[in-house]
């Protein structure tokens, strides 16, 4: 079974500037939303930390990246949210419209277009999950303008030699480890991997000692310990980076280096550093900030904020690399055809 779908927004990018009534609709029209929630106590562990096991998932339609047409805000109100819902019902439920990850259903709902269709789609409807839609506008939250910061030089010409290994493809290791179907890397965050489909899935198993991060996509588990130990020697590059944890308050810490350079978060390059953190903040939540530091790729560091909630569901077997031969043969095909 292979189930792996690509960013769509090139097959959006004309949506966000058609955007209808939800851009146009200035913020002191509508009263903003405004949530106040009493102090609530998170369940504790054996250990006597906060308690963050079970199956969580991240079914939010917010975008990563603050769409142009609502730059400037970073939420919208209750209202534009309500009719976004409605837009999204009315674009993806009971009908033949093309599978829409990532952000794409936020931005079709956004432009209020007739029907979805994407050129690159692997999937109908039937393969999305409910996407939950909120009062924020992007999942990054710094820099304020709710965009990534611009990239490097290097980074550029990182990229140029990825795209000009594509164009060439003479063997396996010409493609990424997406596209081989042997890890999608972390962090999560992007709409390549994180809630794009049935892939917003993931499991926490925690001991004293330990804490299992599973995730849902190429079944990965990421074990991260707690008990103080360094960072691996700088000359031990894992896909996964080489995760540690710590306990501040009530917020599990878990600081990641090492990156091989083939991780390729993004386009980022060896030196990625991330700091994650989950905090328990109600009884149908958790936030999940990652920080995302790697200088020869960014100009500076960036922050996402994803909302995890808790999920009855039961996670399978992702079986993406034994069944990806074809794939791999299709993209083959597609660099001997470029050649000709």
């Amino acid at each position: 079974m292979h189930r792996r779908w690509l960013p769509l927004l090139l097959a959006l990018a004309a949506v966000t500037a058609a955007a209808a009534s939800v851009s146009s609709q200035a913020p002191a029209k509508s009263r903003p939303a405004a949530h106040s929630t009493p102090a609530w106590t998170p369940p504790l562990a054996a250990d006597g930390h906060p308690d963050l096991q079970g199956v969580w998932l991240n079914n939010s339609a917010t975008p990563l990246e603050r769409p142009k047409a609502l730059e400037g805000r970073a939420t919208i109100t209750d209202e534009e949210v309500a009719e976004l819902r409605r837009r999204a019902d009315r674009l993806f439920k009971g009908t033949n419209a093309d599978f829409a990850g990532g952000d794409a259903v936020f931005l079709a709902a956004l432009g209020n277009i007739e029907r979805f269709t994407s050129t690159t789609s692997t999937g109908s409807t039937n393969e999305m999950i409910d996407r939950e839609f909120d009062n924020r506008t992007s999942l990054i939250v710094d820099p304020p303008d709710g965009r990534i910061p611009p990239v490097t030089a290097a980074a550029q010409e990182r990229r140029a030699a990825i795209d000009a290994a594509h164009r060439r493809a003479e063997g396996p290791e010409d493609f990424t480890l997406v596209e081989r179907c042997l890890t999608y890397g972390m962090p999560r965050v992007s709409g390549t991997n994180t809630g794009a489909g049935p892939l917003g899935y993931y499991q926490i198993v925690q001991t004293p000692g330990h804490v299992v991060l599973f995730l849902e996509a190429i079944h990965e588990a990421r074990i991260v310990s707690l008990d103080g130990r360094p960072h691996l020697p700088a000359t031990v590059r894992l896909w996964q980076g080489d995760s540690r944890g710590r306990w501040e308050g009530s917020t599990l810490v878990v600081d990641t280096t090492n990156f091989s350079a083939h991780n390729n978060f993004m386009g980022s390059s060896e030196r990625l550093h991330l700091v994650e953190r989950l905090t328990r903040v109600a009884p149908d939540r958790l936030d999940y900030a990652v920080t995302i530091d790697d200088p020869d790729t960014w100009t500076k560091p960036w922050t996402v904020v994803i909302r995890l909630r808790p999920s009855s569901q039961q996670l399978y077997e992702y079986a993406c690399h034994e069944g990806n031969l074809e794939i791999v043969r299709g993209m083959f095909a597609a660099a001997r055809a470029r050649e000709r």
